[in-house]
């Protein structure tokens, strides 16, 4: 008699092997990423020690100037996990450097489009509401950035062409090189040479572009022998599809990282402006160092499926749909019940102002929702990546998140006025809970099958013949 195979057994198995290919990816990224966000929690901690108006202006200049633009071009180069997962798994592996190429040219221009932002923050942020002296403060930090904005046009691209090919390693490896650099850059910087929080600014321009030189060197230095075969006249061609892809995936995935970055404008113009800023900047300061877990699955669940797709697998990519979200959540479940159990000493990491300490634990409860929802909706972000549904999730975000959730935040305050808990509240429950809710059932309702074909079509469709590239520089 044959040996009777037990069906829970068989799922257990199965299971496993998938964790193990969606670690692959995601462990790395996490350490990747949560080392790279580290570095901006460094920056707001030794300037969260030269008083409350540094720590708002930093706080302000990267969490919302910069952070306006980072959300952009993150999306924008998310593009890449698209067309270089889906051509992965197509084993159609030279045109993974033709499309870093392309991401290269598009983000590079739209870094210089984006220059006004960081030459016009003063007046725009006093227009907003800001306090002149955090403004004026937060105007000139944003200047000092302006170099860290250019190195996410390459490093991006960059991450998400290794990450496609599992070369996850070293992007973990060279962001532990940029930790390290920012500590020492910022203690040399702020204390040393007391620069003050422009001190702050240098160290992280530093840290991002040492990011840069770490993948690129790898990338063309010859281990990435299949990928990346030279630089190519390939890389012109189809510009404008390409962009129109990359703008639909920066506006999918900014549309939320804008989202909070409001958050923290309105909450500008709160009573206590300062401490009610200082605040929330720590709250999302926390919530982002926490999203970088399930961002990670966002890259790794977008990696799995669309290499899936592109070889035709549709049950393998749903299958690693599955795997991801009950991952990631119960990781976001467990970090919740550590906020909450920490609640009156989070703020400590930042600042020693016992104002700013009991408004953060006010916040805390609010934090662990938006932690427990957030190690869900990325995921399935991920999965719109994957499978090239950029355009309908951003329509999506846009709905969810200006038609309904900041409506429903400038209502609980300047209708209730229940404060930034208020604020926060609504925008978290209004737009982000409603968004999730939809991309849950888009997920459940897919047909995996037909989006094998229709990945395999778009290989078909996106690739060209090696023979006819012509490389301008091996």
């Amino acid at each position: 008699m044959g040996s009777v195979i037990n069906p829970r057994e068989d799922f257990m198995s199965k299971f496993w092997v998938e964790t193990q290919k969606l670690w692959l990816i995601v462990g790395p990224s996490i350490f990747s990423r949560v080392s790279n966000y580290t570095m901006n929690i460094i920056t707001q901690a030794f300037a969260g020690r030269l008083g409350d108006v540094p720590l708002a202006s930093i706080s302000i200049a990267n969490t919302v100037l910069v952070g306006f633009n980072f959300g952009l071009l993150l999306g924008m180069a998310s593009a890449l996990e698209t067309l270089c997962g889906q051509a992965y798994g197509a084993k159609r592996y030279h045109m993974l450097g033709i499309y870093l190429q392309r991401s290269w040219v598009v983000l590079s221009l739209c870094c210089f489009l984006l220059l006004p932002v960081y030459f016009y923050a003063t007046p725009v942020l006093k227009l907003l509401g800001q306090a002149d002296d955090v403004a004026e403060q937060s105007g000139v930090v944003a200047l000092w950035l302006i170099p860290l904005h250019f190195s996410f046009a390459f490093q991006f691209p960059l991450q998400r062409f290794l990450q496609c090919q599992l070369k996850t390693q070293v992007i973990a490896w060279v962001s532990f090189i940029g930790l390290a650099m920012n500590i020492l850059a910022s203690w040399v910087f702020i204390y040393v040479l007391e620069f003050g929080v422009t001190g702050a600014a240098i160290a992280l321009d530093i840290s991002w572009w040492v990011l840069v030189l770490g993948l690129y060197t790898y990338t063309v230095g010859g281990w990435c022998p299949l990928t990346w075969t030279g630089f190519s006249f390939q890389a012109f061609n189809g510009l404008w599809d390409f962009t129109k892809l990359s703008i639909s995936a920066g506006f999918m995935l900014c549309s939320e990282n804008w989202y909070y970055r409001i958050l923290v404008l309105m909450t500008g113009k709160l009573k206590d402006a300062t401490t009610a800023v200082d605040a929330l900047s720590i709250c999302m300061s926390i919530n982002g160092w926490e999203m970088m877990v399930p961002l990670a699955f966002f890259a790794g669940i977008g990696v799995r499926v669309a290499n899936e797709l592109g070889a035709g697998n549709g049950k393998e990519a749903k299958f690693a749909t599955i795997v991801s979200v009950v991952q990631s959540t119960v990781i976001g479940a467990v970090i919740c019940v550590v906020i909450m159990i920490f609640h009156d000493k989070i703020a400590f990491i930042f600042t020693d102002s016992s104002s700013v300490v009991k408004a953060v634990d006010s916040l805390s409860s609010l934090l662990a929702v938006t932690i427990l929802l957030n190690s869900i909706q990325p995921v399935l972000s991920g999965v719109a990546v994957g499978s090239g549904w950029q355009s309908w999730v951003a329509y999506i975000n846009l709905g969810c998140y200006y038609l309904i959730g900041l409506p429903l935040g400038f209502l609980m305050e300047w209708v209730f006025h229940s404060g930034v808990l208020g604020i926060w509240g609504g925008m978290i429950f209004g737009g982000t809970a409603v968004q999730t809710i939809i991309l849950v059932i888009i997920t459940m309702r897919t047909n995996w099958d037909h989006e094998a074909q229709k990945a395999q079509e778009h290989v078909e469709e996106w690739s060209s013949p090696q023979e006819n590239e012509k490389p301008l520089l091996a």
